[in-house]
Protein backbone atom coordinates (compact mmCIF):
# COMPACT_ATOMS: atom_id res chain seq x y z
CA UNK A 1 0.00 0.00 0.00
CA UNK A 2 3.03 2.29 0.95
CA UNK A 3 5.77 2.89 -1.08
CA UNK A 4 9.41 2.31 0.82
CA UNK A 5 10.82 5.84 1.12
CA UNK A 6 13.69 6.90 -0.35
CA UNK A 7 16.07 7.11 2.26
CA UNK A 8 16.33 4.43 5.31
CA UNK A 9 19.26 4.30 7.11
CA UNK A 10 19.89 2.97 11.36
CA UNK A 11 23.22 4.70 12.44
CA UNK A 12 25.25 3.96 15.31
CA UNK A 13 25.55 7.05 17.73
CA UNK A 14 26.88 8.57 20.77
CA UNK A 15 25.42 10.55 23.15
CA UNK A 16 24.97 14.01 24.81
CA UNK A 17 23.70 12.76 27.67
CA UNK A 18 25.30 10.79 30.76
CA UNK A 19 24.62 6.91 30.07
CA UNK A 20 21.92 5.69 32.29
CA UNK A 21 21.89 3.48 35.05
CA UNK A 22 21.75 -0.08 34.70
CA UNK A 23 19.01 0.12 36.93
CA UNK A 24 17.04 2.45 34.88
CA UNK A 25 15.31 1.38 31.14
CA UNK A 26 16.01 3.06 28.21
CA UNK A 27 13.95 5.89 27.13
CA UNK A 28 12.06 5.53 23.51
CA UNK A 29 11.27 8.48 21.04
CA UNK A 30 9.22 7.98 17.96
CA UNK A 31 9.06 11.26 16.51
CA UNK A 32 7.65 13.22 13.31
CA UNK A 33 8.54 15.91 11.08
CA UNK A 34 6.50 17.46 7.69
CA UNK A 35 7.91 21.32 8.30
CA UNK A 36 8.33 21.50 4.31
CA UNK A 37 8.30 18.96 2.19
CA UNK A 38 9.98 15.72 3.60
CA UNK A 39 7.68 13.41 5.43
CA UNK A 40 9.79 11.88 8.17
CA UNK A 41 9.44 9.51 11.51
CA UNK A 42 12.08 7.82 13.00
CA UNK A 43 12.74 6.40 16.65
CA UNK A 44 15.64 6.63 18.96
CA UNK A 45 16.78 5.72 22.26
CA UNK A 46 18.14 7.59 25.31
CA UNK A 47 21.21 4.82 25.05
CA UNK A 48 22.37 6.39 21.93
CA UNK A 49 20.99 4.37 19.22
CA UNK A 50 19.05 5.13 16.05
CA UNK A 51 16.94 2.48 15.11
CA UNK A 52 15.27 3.79 12.44
CA UNK A 53 14.96 6.71 10.19
CA UNK A 54 12.61 7.20 7.46
CA UNK A 55 12.30 10.06 4.99
CA UNK A 56 10.16 9.89 2.13
CA UNK A 57 10.73 13.31 -0.20
CA UNK A 58 8.22 15.09 -2.41
CA UNK A 59 11.10 15.90 -5.45
CA UNK A 60 8.43 14.83 -8.26
CA UNK A 61 6.20 17.33 -6.89
CA UNK A 62 8.74 20.16 -5.67
CA UNK A 63 10.30 20.13 -9.30
CA UNK A 64 7.02 20.04 -10.85
CA UNK A 65 5.88 23.41 -9.30
CA UNK A 66 9.14 25.06 -9.08
CA UNK A 67 9.34 25.27 -5.55
CA UNK A 68 7.16 23.85 -2.20
CA UNK A 69 3.62 24.30 -3.23
CA UNK A 70 1.91 24.19 -0.20
CA UNK A 71 -1.31 22.16 -0.73
CA UNK A 72 0.49 19.83 -2.75
CA UNK A 73 3.08 19.57 0.41
CA UNK A 74 0.08 18.78 2.66
CA UNK A 75 -1.62 16.44 0.29
CA UNK A 76 1.93 14.33 0.03
CA UNK A 77 2.23 14.78 3.89
CA UNK A 78 -1.16 13.29 4.32
CA UNK A 79 -0.56 10.47 2.09
CA UNK A 80 2.90 9.56 3.37
CA UNK A 81 3.31 10.22 6.80
CA UNK A 82 1.09 7.18 7.90
CA UNK A 83 3.27 4.94 5.95
CA UNK A 84 6.54 6.27 7.16
CA UNK A 85 5.57 5.89 10.85
CA UNK A 86 4.75 2.48 9.87
CA UNK A 87 8.04 2.12 8.32
CA UNK A 88 10.04 3.51 11.33
CA UNK A 89 8.30 1.05 13.83
CA UNK A 90 8.97 -2.17 11.50
CA UNK A 91 12.43 -1.39 11.18
CA UNK A 92 12.95 -0.40 15.12
CA UNK A 93 11.37 -3.89 15.69
CA UNK A 94 8.98 -2.31 17.94
CA UNK A 95 5.41 -2.22 18.37
CA UNK A 96 3.65 1.25 19.12
CA UNK A 97 3.19 -0.18 22.75
CA UNK A 98 6.82 0.06 23.01
CA UNK A 99 7.27 3.75 22.57
CA UNK A 100 7.82 5.84 25.95
CA UNK A 101 7.38 9.23 24.20
CA UNK A 102 6.18 11.17 21.03
CA UNK A 103 7.40 14.23 19.51
CA UNK A 104 7.30 16.13 16.62
CA UNK A 105 8.48 19.47 14.94
CA UNK A 106 6.55 22.39 16.55
CA UNK A 107 8.13 25.05 13.96
CA UNK A 108 8.87 27.03 12.15
CA UNK A 109 7.71 25.68 9.24
CA UNK A 110 4.95 25.83 6.31
CA UNK A 111 1.93 25.93 8.90
CA UNK A 112 -0.31 23.69 7.02
CA UNK A 113 2.34 21.09 6.64
CA UNK A 114 3.40 21.62 9.86
CA UNK A 115 -0.05 20.39 11.52
CA UNK A 116 0.14 16.89 9.45
CA UNK A 117 2.37 15.68 11.77
CA UNK A 118 1.59 17.11 15.01
CA UNK A 119 -2.40 16.23 14.82
CA UNK A 120 -0.89 12.81 13.86
CA UNK A 121 1.51 13.07 17.13
CA UNK A 122 -1.04 14.58 19.43
CA UNK A 123 -3.36 11.56 17.94
CA UNK A 124 -0.85 8.72 19.05
CA UNK A 125 0.11 10.46 22.22
CA UNK A 126 -3.43 10.98 22.92
CA UNK A 127 -4.74 7.73 21.86
CA UNK A 128 -1.52 5.84 23.80
CA UNK A 129 -1.35 7.44 26.70
CA UNK A 130 2.19 8.71 25.66
CA UNK A 131 4.08 12.00 26.75
CA UNK A 132 4.30 14.09 23.99
CA UNK A 133 6.76 16.79 23.33
CA UNK A 134 6.53 19.98 20.20
CA UNK A 135 10.24 20.60 19.18
CA UNK A 136 12.16 23.88 17.48
CA UNK A 137 13.29 22.74 13.86
CA UNK A 138 15.95 24.70 14.12
CA UNK A 139 17.15 23.81 17.67
CA UNK A 140 16.93 20.08 16.41
CA UNK A 141 19.50 20.50 13.32
CA UNK A 142 21.53 23.07 16.04
CA UNK A 143 21.95 19.71 18.37
CA UNK A 144 21.98 16.80 15.73
CA UNK A 145 25.92 16.58 16.07
CA UNK A 146 25.81 15.71 19.69
CA UNK A 147 24.19 12.93 18.92
CA UNK A 148 26.23 11.85 15.97
CA UNK A 149 30.06 12.87 16.57
CA UNK A 150 32.12 10.61 18.79
CA UNK A 151 33.25 11.04 21.86
CA UNK A 152 36.65 12.55 21.10
CA UNK A 153 35.06 15.14 17.97
CA UNK A 154 32.46 15.79 20.42
CA UNK A 155 31.45 19.72 20.40
CA UNK A 156 31.93 21.21 23.96
CA UNK A 157 29.46 24.29 25.01
CA UNK A 158 29.68 26.74 24.38
CA UNK A 159 29.82 26.40 20.60
CA UNK A 160 28.59 28.54 17.21
CA UNK A 161 26.38 26.46 14.62
CA UNK A 162 25.72 27.73 11.61
CA UNK A 163 22.06 26.74 10.25
CA UNK A 164 21.47 26.63 6.63
CA UNK A 165 18.78 25.56 5.12
CA UNK A 166 16.56 26.61 2.41
CA UNK A 167 14.38 28.90 5.18
CA UNK A 168 17.41 29.95 7.38
CA UNK A 169 21.01 31.04 7.29
CA UNK A 170 22.01 32.00 10.94
CA UNK A 171 24.87 32.17 13.29
CA UNK A 172 23.69 31.21 16.74
CA UNK A 173 25.92 30.63 19.83
CA UNK A 174 24.70 27.27 22.08
CA UNK A 175 25.14 27.65 25.30
CA UNK A 176 23.37 24.80 26.35
CA UNK A 177 20.40 22.20 24.80
CA UNK A 178 18.00 24.86 25.37
CA UNK A 179 20.06 28.29 25.38
CA UNK A 180 20.49 30.07 22.26
CA UNK A 181 22.02 33.73 21.00
CA UNK A 182 21.53 34.58 17.91
CA UNK A 183 24.79 36.67 16.17
CA UNK A 184 24.27 36.74 12.56
CA UNK A 185 21.05 36.36 11.00
CA UNK A 186 19.55 36.63 7.19
CA UNK A 187 18.23 40.19 5.82
CA UNK A 188 16.14 38.97 3.65
CA UNK A 189 16.48 35.05 1.98
CA UNK A 190 18.46 31.91 2.75
CA UNK A 191 21.23 30.73 1.07
CA UNK A 192 18.89 27.44 0.15
CA UNK A 193 16.34 29.30 -1.21
CA UNK A 194 18.93 31.41 -3.39
CA UNK A 195 20.69 27.30 -4.23
CA UNK A 196 17.25 26.09 -5.47
CA UNK A 197 16.69 29.27 -7.15
CA UNK A 198 19.70 29.66 -9.13
CA UNK A 199 19.09 26.30 -10.16
CA UNK A 200 15.81 26.97 -11.63
CA UNK A 201 17.46 29.92 -13.65
CA UNK A 202 20.30 28.01 -15.33
CA UNK A 203 17.85 25.91 -16.74
CA UNK A 204 19.54 22.84 -15.32
CA UNK A 205 17.81 19.51 -15.73
CA UNK A 206 16.53 17.83 -12.39
CA UNK A 207 19.02 15.41 -11.42
CA UNK A 208 18.16 11.39 -12.41
CA UNK A 209 19.05 10.54 -8.72
CA UNK A 210 16.44 12.52 -7.52
CA UNK A 211 18.24 15.06 -5.91
CA UNK A 212 17.23 18.67 -4.77
CA UNK A 213 17.93 21.36 -6.70
CA UNK A 214 20.39 22.66 -4.74
CA UNK A 215 22.07 19.31 -3.98
CA UNK A 216 21.81 18.82 -7.96
CA UNK A 217 23.77 22.27 -8.54
CA UNK A 218 26.47 21.48 -6.78
CA UNK A 219 26.46 18.07 -8.77
CA UNK A 220 26.42 19.72 -12.02
CA UNK A 221 29.83 21.88 -10.43
CA UNK A 222 31.67 18.71 -9.81
CA UNK A 223 30.72 17.01 -13.40
CA UNK A 224 31.20 20.23 -15.42
CA UNK A 225 35.13 21.69 -15.08
CA UNK A 226 35.15 25.54 -15.33
CA UNK A 227 38.58 25.28 -17.18
CA UNK A 228 39.09 28.27 -19.87
CA UNK A 229 35.84 29.83 -18.80
CA UNK A 230 35.20 33.31 -17.68
CA UNK A 231 34.49 32.77 -13.75
CA UNK A 232 32.08 35.69 -13.14
CA UNK A 233 32.84 37.82 -9.92
CA UNK A 234 29.86 38.09 -7.35
CA UNK A 235 30.44 40.46 -4.56
CA UNK A 236 29.98 39.70 -1.13
CA UNK A 237 26.52 41.19 0.40
CA UNK A 238 27.35 44.20 3.06
CA UNK A 239 30.88 43.53 3.65
CA UNK A 240 31.92 44.04 7.54
CA UNK A 241 28.52 43.49 8.92
CA UNK A 242 27.06 41.19 10.86
CA UNK A 243 23.81 40.39 8.43
CA UNK A 244 23.53 37.70 5.76
CA UNK A 245 22.11 38.63 2.41
CA UNK A 246 21.65 36.41 -0.41
CA UNK A 247 18.88 38.68 -2.33
CA UNK A 248 21.46 40.66 -4.24
CA UNK A 249 23.92 37.52 -4.80
CA UNK A 250 19.95 36.53 -6.57
CA UNK A 251 20.30 39.77 -8.45
CA UNK A 252 23.50 39.67 -9.34
CA UNK A 253 23.14 35.99 -11.08
CA UNK A 254 20.30 37.63 -12.78
CA UNK A 255 21.80 39.89 -14.20
CA UNK A 256 24.82 37.91 -15.67
CA UNK A 257 22.56 35.27 -17.08
CA UNK A 258 20.85 38.34 -19.09
CA UNK A 259 23.96 39.98 -20.55
CA UNK A 260 25.05 36.83 -22.22
CA UNK A 261 24.90 36.96 -25.21
CA UNK A 262 21.21 35.92 -27.20
CA UNK A 263 19.53 36.23 -23.59
CA UNK A 264 17.35 38.83 -22.57
CA UNK A 265 15.02 38.04 -20.19
CA UNK A 266 16.81 36.98 -16.74
CA UNK A 267 13.98 33.53 -16.60
CA UNK A 268 15.64 32.61 -19.86
CA UNK A 269 16.80 29.00 -20.40
CA UNK A 270 18.51 29.72 -23.76
CA UNK A 271 21.85 29.43 -22.12
CA UNK A 272 24.83 27.82 -23.01
CA UNK A 273 26.46 24.74 -21.69
CA UNK A 274 29.56 26.87 -20.74
CA UNK A 275 27.80 29.57 -19.79
CA UNK A 276 25.74 27.35 -17.57
CA UNK A 277 29.26 26.27 -16.21
CA UNK A 278 30.69 29.48 -15.71
CA UNK A 279 27.72 30.86 -13.52
CA UNK A 280 27.10 28.23 -11.33
CA UNK A 281 30.77 27.75 -10.22
CA UNK A 282 30.66 31.30 -9.50
CA UNK A 283 27.53 31.55 -7.98
CA UNK A 284 29.02 28.72 -5.61
CA UNK A 285 31.72 30.31 -4.80
CA UNK A 286 30.41 33.89 -3.98
CA UNK A 287 27.69 31.83 -1.77
CA UNK A 288 30.07 30.26 0.23
CA UNK A 289 32.23 33.03 0.54
CA UNK A 290 29.45 34.95 2.34
CA UNK A 291 29.06 32.38 4.66
CA UNK A 292 32.81 32.23 5.52
CA UNK A 293 33.23 36.30 5.32
CA UNK A 294 30.08 36.33 8.07
CA UNK A 295 31.81 33.77 10.41
CA UNK A 296 35.20 35.60 10.82
CA UNK A 297 33.33 38.68 12.36
CA UNK A 298 31.33 36.35 14.68
CA UNK A 299 34.50 34.80 15.79
CA UNK A 300 36.46 38.14 15.81
CA UNK A 301 32.74 39.18 18.36
CA UNK A 302 33.50 35.65 20.56
CA UNK A 303 37.47 36.49 20.74
CA UNK A 304 36.26 40.22 22.09
CA UNK A 305 33.84 39.08 24.32
CA UNK A 306 36.41 36.74 26.11
CA UNK A 307 34.23 33.44 24.59
CA UNK A 308 36.11 30.24 24.16
CA UNK A 309 34.71 28.49 20.83
CA UNK A 310 36.36 25.18 19.89
CA UNK A 311 33.54 24.05 17.44
CA UNK A 312 31.72 24.92 14.90
CA UNK A 313 28.59 22.84 14.53
CA UNK A 314 27.03 23.23 10.81
CA UNK A 315 23.70 21.66 9.66
CA UNK A 316 20.46 22.24 7.95
CA UNK A 317 20.29 21.54 4.22
CA UNK A 318 22.86 23.42 2.86
CA UNK A 319 25.76 21.31 5.25
CA UNK A 320 25.26 18.31 3.15
CA UNK A 321 27.10 20.40 0.00
CA UNK A 322 30.64 19.51 0.60
CA UNK A 323 31.82 22.38 -1.49
CA UNK A 324 30.60 24.49 1.47
CA UNK A 325 32.21 22.16 3.90
CA UNK A 326 35.10 22.13 2.23
CA UNK A 327 35.55 25.98 1.90
CA UNK A 328 34.70 26.70 5.74
CA UNK A 329 36.97 23.93 6.96
CA UNK A 330 39.64 25.70 4.56
CA UNK A 331 39.22 29.13 5.83
CA UNK A 332 39.79 28.00 9.56
CA UNK A 333 42.76 26.43 9.67
CA UNK A 334 44.08 29.25 6.95
CA UNK A 335 42.42 31.80 9.33
CA UNK A 336 44.53 35.08 9.97
CA UNK A 337 43.10 34.60 13.88
CA UNK A 338 45.07 31.77 16.29
CA UNK A 339 41.43 31.14 17.67
CA UNK A 340 40.09 30.69 14.48
CA UNK A 341 42.72 27.62 13.66
CA UNK A 342 41.76 26.04 16.61
CA UNK A 343 37.78 25.58 16.15
CA UNK A 344 37.05 22.41 14.80
CA UNK A 345 34.25 22.32 12.09
CA UNK A 346 31.45 19.10 13.06
CA UNK A 347 28.85 18.37 10.56
CA UNK A 348 26.63 15.55 11.41
CA UNK A 349 26.33 13.06 8.09
CA UNK A 350 24.67 14.73 5.13
CA UNK A 351 21.34 12.18 5.08
CA UNK A 352 20.91 13.84 8.65
CA UNK A 353 21.43 17.80 7.33
CA UNK A 354 18.53 17.33 5.72
CA UNK A 355 14.80 17.53 7.47
CA UNK A 356 15.03 14.06 9.17
CA UNK A 357 12.81 13.21 12.31
CA UNK A 358 16.16 11.63 13.88
CA UNK A 359 16.78 15.05 15.34
CA UNK A 360 13.31 15.76 16.46
CA UNK A 361 13.65 12.87 18.50
CA UNK A 362 17.12 14.08 19.91
CA UNK A 363 16.33 17.29 21.05
CA UNK A 364 13.32 16.20 22.68
CA UNK A 365 15.20 13.74 24.60
CA UNK A 366 16.53 16.02 27.62
CA UNK A 367 12.66 17.43 28.07
CA UNK A 368 11.83 13.49 28.35
CA UNK A 369 14.30 12.89 30.72
CA UNK A 370 13.36 15.68 33.50
CA UNK A 371 9.56 15.01 32.46
CA UNK A 372 8.94 18.16 30.96
CA UNK A 373 6.49 17.38 28.72
CA UNK A 374 3.61 19.39 26.35
CA UNK A 375 -0.11 19.43 26.51
CA UNK A 376 -1.97 17.67 24.26
CA UNK A 377 -3.56 20.62 22.98
CA UNK A 378 -0.14 22.53 22.39
CA UNK A 379 -0.39 25.07 18.68
CA UNK A 380 1.84 25.49 16.12
CA UNK A 381 4.68 28.14 15.91
CA UNK A 382 5.20 28.64 12.04
CA UNK A 383 7.05 31.26 13.14
CA UNK A 384 9.27 31.04 16.24
CA UNK A 385 12.52 32.55 17.58
CA UNK A 386 15.29 29.69 17.84
CA UNK A 387 16.16 32.04 21.69
CA UNK A 388 12.61 30.73 22.90
CA UNK A 389 13.47 26.95 22.31
CA UNK A 390 13.40 25.22 25.18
Amino acid sequence: MFGRPLLVSCLQVTSLFTPLSPRLRRFTVLALESSADDSCAAVVTSDRRVLSNIVVKQTAEVEKYGGIHPYIAIQSHQKNLPGAVRNALEDANLSVNEIDGIAFTRGPGMGGCLSVASNAAKTLAAALNKPLIGVHHMQAHALTALLTSSKDDMPVFPFLTLLVSGGHTMLVLVRSVDSFETLCNTVDISIGNVYDKVFRLLGLPPHPDQLGPGAALERFCNENSPMDLEIPQFSIASPGQRQFSYAGLLSAVQYEIKRRPGNHDPESRELSHEDKVAIAHGFQKAAAAQLVEKLGLVLDVCIKQGLLVKHLVMSGGVASNDYVRNTLRTSLKTSALEEARNVTLCCPPAQLCTDNAVMIAWASMHRFLNHDHDDYTIDLRPTWSIEEAR
